[in-house]
């Protein structure tokens, strides 16, 4: 018998090693096991897959995760060397989990060891025991907590998680040969804890009630839902009420978000509403605070688990339901490494563990709008906010037609004076940050540049610094022209830029700034939205951080200063960002007692996309959209990939990419043309040629079917591995990619 082990590496396979020897008959190449404290001294013969086995690779010892058994291996059985111990009793992973990561490393076609490995937090990696539990939940980040001190103490990250009781070794697998990997088998969990569900003071609408009564009666089923509603509707109080239903029979649920740190009020109402297992897995947590929420879920102490895309792939052998909030955004996409999309990997393990998901936004893709379309999600609609609260108000504001001060034109002046006056807030919304996006001489025309990247330093005033976004070279503000030396002037507006003009304008009104800049500092976010909420701020500046799922209930006033950034972009996916961005962040205003107002400022009112999200909001946006993606074969009406190459020389990156291009090019002749054709295009450089001193390019690969661009990448890659490249290339495959520039 032969052991298939994955392992935390760069290569699309598994590796055979034999089994552990005894320590009497170990060979020469393979250590006596080691056995830390809490890991078996003893294991089956024939171990469980899912468990962790630390191997020698080369010099190293890694620990990898069994994938397979199997009485074959293409190496000789006398070259193969000894797994050095079985370090887990029981999988690491619940079966469902265990076959979603397979099912992921194959569709994306990623190496096994790294998709695995994303799925566990660093101490489980490193080898640490899997059933040691904190003697104490863990603390929540400042950047995440809630505002009040009581709700602070219900949302820390494990609330009352108990020790999970040790789980025994499961039977041995039967000794015969496979060759297919077996599931891994269930493992004994601890009893559930009792979940009390703290009352609701709400009363759900008609709509409301309507789609909590159509979800619940799909629980124990795979059934996907897509939960469509205005923003301020009420989506938070459905996806409550369903949970509740769902965790009455000692389920689990996930809920998905796109970044914690920005949705304190989610996670301080599902801590007020649950009285105990609510737990938080983000970037923000310490290495030992992600390992001991994840034993939390692992163990079934944790009933709902909140977390941000890599949660996808927690643990949770009892899983019922799994929400997927403002669905439609970017951040669900991993962009670098292992690149996935958790949301539809979450539709994925909700196929695999028969339970219904909920994808919820008030800007749904146009994925999910089609796959709504066609019958494949049930669709909820939540048109109207509770209470007395109606849609903002839109206008746009002709900046040829309005004199203009740093950005800010003269309606948007006059519309600040007169909400703050009535008693509003007033949000201001630039997606841009720094001071100005660029060091303008007059007299020669020079532009301070990134000596690494293809893009132009931006001036960040208040720390003195020039920084590239893109590669995150800094360096100090010159004083003259390198080249004619004559003064430099700022040109165009930032976050920075605009909040000292607000400041400068209106200096009785507290100003709050919210961006990547002055979110940095650990409880920086928190400190910004307690403010908002306390009414201390009255004007809020902010970039897209500003959208995502935040409840400012004396907002009654939204300005876009510029809605022109994605009007022109080349990335076919870019209108549809736009009509998302400006449809989000206008919903903060008139959730409350005032009316709401949003006045989008732009040098191209005629633009139809805006034309049409005036008229007829994103609804309208969308129907149009999906039909011009239908005449133009993009998707969702064709299947993507792309891969990326960089690399330091321009000439060998180009070499690559063009043999790359004939080995495609020769599979897709060999099998004819068809229906399911594959066209392999490029090479393209990225819309950034140049980043971080390297070039980059790519090739885009398109088809029509969903299984001929999985059988074409099955066939190509292997073939892209063998091909020579210059020094330091890096290339990558993107299936199903967010961005095509």
């Amino acid at each position: 018998m032969f052991l298939q082990i994955a392992l935390n590496t760069p290569l699309r396979c598994v590796f055979d090693y034999r089994p552990p020897a005894a320590a009497s008959e170990s060979p020469d190449d393979a250590l006596p096991p080691a056995h830390p404290p809490g890991h078996p001294p003893e294991l089956p013969l024939a171990p469980p897959l899912g468990v962790r086995v630390r191997v020698p690779f080369g010099r190293r010892r890694l620990i990898g995760i069994l994938v397979g058994l199997s009485h074959e291996s293409t190496v000789a059985a006398d070259k193969l060397k000894c797994a050095l111990e079985i370090l887990d009793r029981s999988p690491v992973f619940d079966p469902v989990t265990f076959e979603l990561l397979r099912w992921a490393a194959e569709y994306y076609h990623q190496p096994p060891g790294e998709v695995f490995a994303a799925a566990l937090p660093v101490s489980l990696r490193n080898g640490q025991p899997t059933q040691t539990m904190p003697a104490k939940p863990p603390k929540q980040p400042k950047s995440a907590k809630p505002r009040s001190k009581s709700a602070a103490k219900a949302a820390t990250q494990t609330v009352a998680a108990q020790p999970a009781t040790a789980q025994p070794a499961t039977a041995a697998l039967a000794a015969q040969p496979q060759s297919q990997p077996q599931q891994p088998q269930p493992q004994a969990q601890a009893p559930p804890l009792p979940m009390i569900v703290r009352p609701s003071d709400l009363e759900l609408n008609a709509g409301q009630a309507q789609c909590v009564a159509a979800i619940v009666g799909t629980l124990s089923s795979f059934a996907p839902h897509l939960l469509q509603g205005v923003t301020g509707s009420g989506k938070t109080e459905v996806y409550l009420r369903v949970i509740a239903a769902a965790l009455a029979e000692s389920g689990q649920a996930l809920v998905l978000v796109p970044e914690i740190a920005l949705t304190p009020q989610l996670v301080e109402r599902f801590s007020a509403r649950f009285s105990r297992g609510v737990i938080a897995l983000h970037s923000g947590l310490t290495p030992k605070e992600r390992g001991d929420a994840w034993r939390a879920a692992h163990s079934g102490a944790a009933r709902i688990v909140i977390g941000t895309r890599s949660a996808v792939f927690t643990s949770l052998p009892k899983l019922a339901l799994i929400v997927v909030d403002e669905e439609h955004d970017a951040s669900y996409k991993q962009q670098e490494g292992f690149r996935y999309s958790a949301r539809d990997l979450a539709v994925v393990r909700a196929r695999l563990a028969q339970v219904p998901i909920i994808l919820g936004s008030a800007t749904p893709s146009l994925e999910t709008l089609e796959n709504a379309a066609t019958g494949r999600y049930a669709r909820h609609l939540l048109p109207l906010r509770p209470g007395a609260a109606t849609a903002p108000r839109m206008a746009l504001v002709d900046l040829r037609k309005h004199a203009v001060e740093q950005g800010l034109s003269t309606p948007a002046m006059q519309a600040i004076e007169r909400h703050l006056g009535a008693g509003g807030q007033v949000i201001v919304f630039l997606n841009r940050r720094g001071y100005a996006p660029s060091l303008f001489c007059n007299a020669c025309g020079w532009v301070a540049p990134c000596a690494h990247c293809d893009a132009r330093m931006t001036l960040h005033r208040r720390a003195r610094q020039l920084r590239c976004h893109h590669c995150g070279a800094h360096g100090p503000v010159p004083e003259t022209c390198g080249n004619c030396g004559q003064p430099l002037n700022p040109v165009g507006q930032g976050t920075e830029r605009v909040e000292e003009t607000l400041a400068r304008l209106f200096p009785q009104a507290p100003l709050a700034r919210l961006d990547r800049d002055t979110a940095s500092a650990r409880g920086a976010i928190q400190s910004v939205l307690e403010r908002v909420h306390s009414g201390d701020a009255r004007i809020l500046v902010g970039t897209q951080m500003l959208t995502k799922g935040h409840h400012f209930p004396d907002v009654s006033l939204v300005v876009i200063l510029d809605a022109d950034q994605g009007l022109f972009a080349s990335d076919f996916r870019a209108a549809e960002r736009l009509a998302q961005t400006i449809t989000q962040v206008a919903g903060r205003a008139g959730r409350g007692r005032l009316a709401g107002e949003v006045l989008i400022q732009t040098e191209f009112p005629e633009h139809p996309l805006l034309q049409r999200l005036i008229a007829d909001g994103y609804e309208g946006f969308a129907i149009g959209a999906l039909q011009e993606r239908r005449e133009a074969g993009w998707p969702p009406y064709s299947r993507l990939a792309m891969l990326r190459a960089e690399a330091k020389d321009s000439a060998g990156l180009d070499a690559f990419l063009h043999a790359a291009l004939r080995s495609g090019a020769e599979l897709e002749k060999s099998r004819g043309q068809g229906a399911d054709a594959v066209k392999v295009q490029g090479p393209a450089a990225a819309l950034m040629a140049r980043r971080a001193d390297h070039f980059r390019a790519h090739l885009l690969i398109e088809t029509a079917s969903r299984s001929a661009l999985q059988r074409f990448l099955k066939d190509w890659l292997p073939r892209v591995e063998s091909l020579s490249g210059p020094t330091g290339l890096r290339w990558s495959i993107d299936v199903d990619p967010l961005e095509v520039d």
